[in-house]
């Protein structure tokens, strides 16, 4: 079994923000740093929060606020009487893991405005801004009822790798490619952006916008939700590195977004000024301000990749931690909604349910194990994961309707016994929110189950919810798991989920980094918004239950086959990755991306991206099927409609099948 190195990091940050708050110059991190509770971040941020707005000081005038939980070393929270250089500063320390790290980060900002907006028009010139580059494994979170709650005058933003730094333009490669695991929610951004660090001193630094312009130039794992962006917003790198993004949801950017070379995007619920850009798959639903449907259509020498869908079927914000009316810490759960449309950053009442954190159970890295936290859980508690690496020898157990979980900071939880790391009941209206899965050896039949076989508890209108749920099998270390998400219960929606077969980092490998499926649902009417599934050995999401739908599919294919001995369906070329069982009625999806690049040398052919049957009530609209590079190629798009996708010949579409 692997075993987990111990680390100093989190500590070390943590008398680092201490050190931030109380006024000491910090200039590196340091290598050590004594443990004991009094180290903690949290208490850093809790000693020096500033009254957050006239309503809350008066509350807390009538009565003492009550004492925050202890969410451990590796949470930060920062309020108004930190200055700009300290936020600066400090987020400089908590920017920097490696892609692979088992380092994790939560920061929260208190409802207030942090920075100066006086060189808003002339970036380079501005001083006193908050200005950083977000990081692997770094979560960035206001704690306002309202985005604008906490108001940030500068930028928060994430560049591309500089593979070239005399010559950017020339290396385009990996760029954003792997600028994964890390978001920003609930936030009003004034963008006022420069290049910091290292990127500073660059003969042509990445970091430099336009005025009234942020960067978020990331790909899969990296969410925006219910931010406030004040003007535009750049989704690749300045000298159009690649990108392969990326999910925005509940947002508004009243500016223009530019897309750029991202190779796919999904919009979700939003408000935008203008959108600028589309390269193979761009899906919106429900966002005021998307651009019209062009998918198929001629675009001079190309042809159109966007498809916009006039509101989401079935919805729900994700939950999120703020001060409630007192000061005092809830958790807000958005009620799912049917054909919406727009932003909702409603916390009254009738908007959905305000959890106090004294109904959460906190767990921590190092102190929590399966045994204490499943104890909670069977008290009926809900639960809130704080950033850290959880090794379990037996899987998290969901037995009670409406049970909310909710990670911090890319929590991840990974199985020590080939179990799995969590396991729904047969009931209703759980929320599963923020969480990784890293599989492990031995083999776990399944990682994350949502409801046991057969499963039959179901309410439409509180659907339980997975919400920026990531798995990655292989990457960290050598895992192994034959279905990474399996779902059964009905009515579930998945709103975000990114699973994925390592392709790079450690323990990758055809025999050891095993995963038959990402995704496979077995329950009825469920609904899939933004589904990214990634390299896996067979069939990528199969999908059994009757009445499902999906906005936005991207999935790769599996890079390393040997050969296509080692690939077949029975007699059929390759596994579809995209598979509607052959006694399915009813189905719908749309914007699906399909992408080959064998890498083996050897002509590996899939017979066709999606594999359905041709019945009326099965239908698909805006399918894509593309040869990215390497050998082989893709014969058809969908069953055996769609040209051939391979060397020579990049794209095919197919606008609608039937």
């Amino acid at each position: 079994m692997r075993k987990l190195r111990t680390t100093l990091r989190g500590v070390a940050v943590a008398a680092t923000a201490a050190a931030l708050s109380a006024g000491v110059a910090v200039s590196a991190l340091p290598a050590t740093a004594a443990t004991g509770p009094a180290a903690g971040t949290q208490a850093a941020g809790n000693e020096s929060r500033a009254t957050a707005t006239a309503s809350t000081a008066e509350s807390k005038a009538e009565e003492p606020e009550a004492a925050d939980p202890d969410f451990g070393p590796n949470v930060t929270f920062i309020d108004e009487s930190w200055s700009a250089d300290r936020i600066n500063e400090f987020l400089e320390t908590v920017n920097d893991e490696e892609e692979f790290s088992q380092k994790r980060h939560q920061v929260f900002f208190e409802p207030g405005t942090y920075g100066s907006a006086a060189g808003q028009d002339d970036p380079a010139n501005a001083t006193g801004i908050v200005n950083a580059h977000v990081g692997y494994y770094e979560s960035i979170a206001g704690l306002g009822a309202q985005p604008d709650d906490v108001h940030i005058n500068g930028a928060l933003h994430v560049e591309p790798v500089v593979g070239c730094p005399d010559q950017p333009w020339a290396c385009g490669d990996p760029g954003s490619l792997t600028r994964f695991w890390r978001s920003i929610s609930n936030m009003g951004i004034n963008p006022i952006q420069r290049p910091v660090g290292d990127d500073a001193s660059l003969p042509y630094p990445a970091g430099v916008t336009e005025p009234h312009q942020m960067r978020f130039a990331v790909s899969q794992a990296a969410p925006m939700r219910r931010m406030d962006i004040q003007g535009d917003l750049s989704l690749f790198g300045r000298y159009g590195e690649f990108a392969s993004g990326g999910f925005l949801a509940n947002s508004r950017v009243s500016g223009t977004v530019a897309s750029g070379s991202q190779q796919q995007w999904y919009t979700r619920n939003s408000e935008v000024g203008a959108w600028d850009g589309g390269v193979w798959n761009m899906l919106f639903s429900g966002v005021t301000g998307a651009p019209a449907t062009d998918f198929g259509q001629p675009e001079g020498e190309s042809v159109g990749a966007t498809t916009s869908v006039g509101s989401t079927p079935v919805s729900r914000e994700a939950p999120f931690l703020h001060r409630d009316g007192s000061g005092e810490l809830s958790v807000f759960v958005p009620n799912a909604k049917t054909g919406s449309t727009g932003t909702d950053w409603s916390t009254a009442s009738e908007a959905g349910q305000s959890i106090s954190i004294s109904d959460f159970y906190v767990a921590k890295e190092g102190s929590d194990d399966a045994a204490s936290i499943n104890a909670a859980l069977a008290d009926g508690k809900n639960l809130i994961l704080t950033p850290g690496v959880y090794e379990l020898d037996a899987p998290l157990k969901i037995d009670r309707a409406d049970t909310v979980v909710l990670g911090l900071g890319y929590a991840s939880l990974t199985p020590t016994a080939g179990n799995s790391v969590i396991e729904v009941g047969d009931v209703a209206g759980v929320k599963i929110a923020g969480l990784t899965a890293d599989a492990n050896v031995p083999e776990s039949e399944t990682l994350i189950k949502v409801g046991p076989a057969g499963a039959t508890a179901s309410d439409a209108a509180d659907p339980t919810t997975l919400t920026d749920v990531f798995v990655r099998v292989g990457g960290p270390w050598e895992g192994k798991a034959v279905t990474s998400i399996e779902v059964n219960s009905p009515d579930t929606l998945l709103d975000h989920i990114w699973a994925w077969r390592g392709d790079h980092g450690n323990g990758i490998g055809w025999d050891k980094n095993t995963g038959a499926h990402g995704v496979v649902v077995n329950g009825d009417r469920v609904t899939a918004t933004g589904l990214f599934v990634e390299h896996y050995q067979k069939e990528q999401t199969i999908w059994n239950g009757e009445d499902g739908q999906t906005l936005f599919y991207q999935n790769e294919l599996p890079y390393d086959v040997p050969n296509q001995a080692a690939w077949m369906d029975g007699d059929r070329l390759g596994y579809a990755a995209y598979r509607i069982a052959d006694d399915v009625q009813k189905h719908s999806a749309t914007g699906t991306g399909t992408y080959s690049f064998f890498n083996q040398d050897q002509d590996i052919r899939l017979e066709s991206g999606i594999q359905a049957p041709s019945t009326p009530g099965v239908s698909f609209q805006s399918m894509t099927a593309i040869f990215l590079n390497g050998s082989g190629g893709i014969n058809h798009v969908i069953n055996d409609v769609g040209d051939a996708v391979q060397e020579g010949t990049q794209r095919a579409q197919v606008v609608s099948y039937p």
